[in-house]
């Protein structure tokens, strides 16, 4: 297995940030997590020492948790980034606008050799990289939720990426146990694409009354041995989260990915999933 890389960053301390700062903490890494102000980076922390928890009750790490905790601290201002940072993780909301400044400030705060990453699930890598003046040290790499658990990185390099970004990003993922898939820059890359196409026609078909949620589900879990079913899922991940990319999805690739109506509806009302405690199932 490749080595950590020693010094991490991850701006962006919600489910997916803290379960990147996990992972890398987990594999050896100092990891530091940039949340604007004390109460989120307090929250974050939280998050982080709450899956080492769970990690521990399955027997699946390879040190007490409490030593790995103490490899994760947290600031309040991109500017404070450790200038020596190997990898900086961008896990900031799937807005363009504040994603590219983020960036261009985490560029500012490191080293030249620093490799900057987004963990957009969507949005064009290469327009990311327009932000940056070293755009050959940035990528996409895309984690799955929930990140501890997950198998897959999808990689995605921008035109300009340099092959030295693209094999640390790949060594990287390797040292997590993590497989890697790379893929060009695309709208919704190869798995958010898919994903939400299947999400979206599940989500229709409730909708129509097809079928109730769950067995919408079961008929993909059983009958196509896929370990979620696409509504579950869609509440894991977020309906707000998954309403943002078939918005841009719509936009960039055509009527195929409009968003249904009772997702629209769905989360004018608030049922974002799980993090709500109601979305297409209800969540204690």
């Amino acid at each position: 297995m490749s080595s950590a890389p020693a010094v991490v960053a991850v701006i962006g301390g919600g489910r997916m940030g803290a379960g990147i700062a996990q992972s890398y903490a987990t594999a050896g890494s100092a990891v530091t997590i940039v949340e604007s102000g004390a109460e989120a980076a307090a929250a974050a922390l939280d998050r982080v020492a709450t899956g080492l928890k769970r990690a521990a009750e399955r027997d699946r790490l390879p040190e007490p948790a409490d030593r790995i905790l103490a490899r994760v601290g947290t600031v309040e201002s991109v500017d404070a980034l450790p200038a020596d940072a190997d990898l900086v993780v961008e896990a900031v909301p799937e807005d363009p606008a504040l994603k590219a400044r983020v960036l261009a400030a985490a560029e500012a705060a490191v080293s030249g050799t620093t490799v900057l990453a987004s963990n957009t699930s969507s949005l064009s890598v290469t327009e990311l990289s327009a932000a940056l003046t070293r755009p050959g040290r940035f990528l996409g790499m895309h984690f799955f939720n929930p990140v501890p658990a997950s198998e897959l990185v999808e990689i995605v390099p921008a035109p300009g990426t340099e092959s030295a970004t693209v094999d640390a990003a790949l060594a990287w993922t390797h040292c997590l146990g993590k497989k890697d898939v790379v893929v060009k820059d695309s709208p919704g890359f190869a798995s958010s694409r898919l994903g939400l196409a299947l999400g979206l026609e599940a989500i229709r078909m409730v909708e129509e009354g097809v079928a109730e949620p769950e067995a919408i589900d079961d008929a993909m879990r059983l009958g196509y041995k896929h370990p979620m079913g696409p509504l579950r899922l869609t509440d894991l991940v977020g309906l707000d989260v998954r309403l943002a990319i078939a918005e841009h999805l719509h936009a960039t690739l055509g009527e195929r990915f409009a968003p249904p109506q009772l997702l629209r509806d769905k989360v004018a009302r608030g049922e974002l999933g799980r993090k709500s405690g109601q979305g297409f199932y209800a969540w204690r």
